[in-house]
C-alpha cells in the first residue's frame, strides 16, 4: 500500500509546490519514493490551472528540481481523506482542512514546521508570494528543516523504520 502525502498552501503555487519537490526529492534520496506518493493543493481556487510562481520555479530549478509540470488543484475531500499525512503550511490552513474533513481530519493534519527539530515556536510558514526573492529562499529553509522529521515520521508510520 502506497503511503499518501498532501501539501498545503492557500494558491497552490508558491508554498506546498516548493514543500511538494522537496519531499519528492528526499524520498528519493532515501529510496522511499516507490512507496510514497507527494501531492499538493490550495485552499482556495483562486489559481486553479496556474504554473508554479516563477520566483518558486526558478528556487526549485536551482534545487536541481523541474516544476515545469505542476499546475494549481484546489484540496478536494477525496484526496485529503485517502491521505495518511497532510501537511499544512500555514496557521491559517488548518482551520480549511479540518473543515473540509470533518472528524476524519484526526492525527493526519500536521504544520509541516512541527517536524522541524528546533521545534520553532511559531510554525506557520509566511506567504512569500507578497515578497522577493529571499521571502522564497526563508519559505524553503524553513521547508527544508523539516524534511527529515518528515522521513522519519512516515517512516515509522509506514512501517518502513530504518532502525
Amino acid at each position: 500500500m502506497t503511503y499518501q502525502i498532501v501539501t498545503v498552501c492557500t494558491g497552490n503555487i508558491c508554498r506546498s509546490p516548493m514543500a511538494e519537490y522537496a519531499l519528492r526529492q528526499a524520498l528519493e534520496e532515501e529510496g522511499l519514493a516507490d512507496r510514497v506518493e507527494v501531492a499538493s493543493v490550495g485552499t482556495s481556487g483562486w489559481e486553479i490551472g496556474n504554473p508554479v510562481d516563477s520566483r518558486a520555479g526558478a528556487l526549485l530549478a536551482r534545487h536541481g528540481l523541474d516544476a515545469g509540470s505542476h499546475r494549481a488543484r484546489q484540496m478536494d475531500a477525496a484526496e485529503l481523506e485517502r491521505a495518511d499525512l497532510i501537511l499544512t503550511l500555514d496557521h491559517d490552513h488548518v482551520g480549511p482542512v479540518q473543515r473540509l474533513l470533518g472528524g476524519e481530519a484526526g492525527e493526519k493534519v500536521h504544520m509541516i514546521r512541527s517536524f522541524d527539530p528546533d521545534q520553532p515556536s511559531d510554525t506557520g510558514i509566511r506567504d512569500p508570494w507578497y515578497g522577493d526573492e529571499s521571502d522564497f529562499d526563508l519559505a524553503w529553509d524553513q521547508i527544508t528543516a523539516a524534511i527529515d522529521g518528515i522521513i522519519d515520521h512516515v517512516r515509522r508510520e509506514s512501517g518502513e523504520d530504518r532502525r
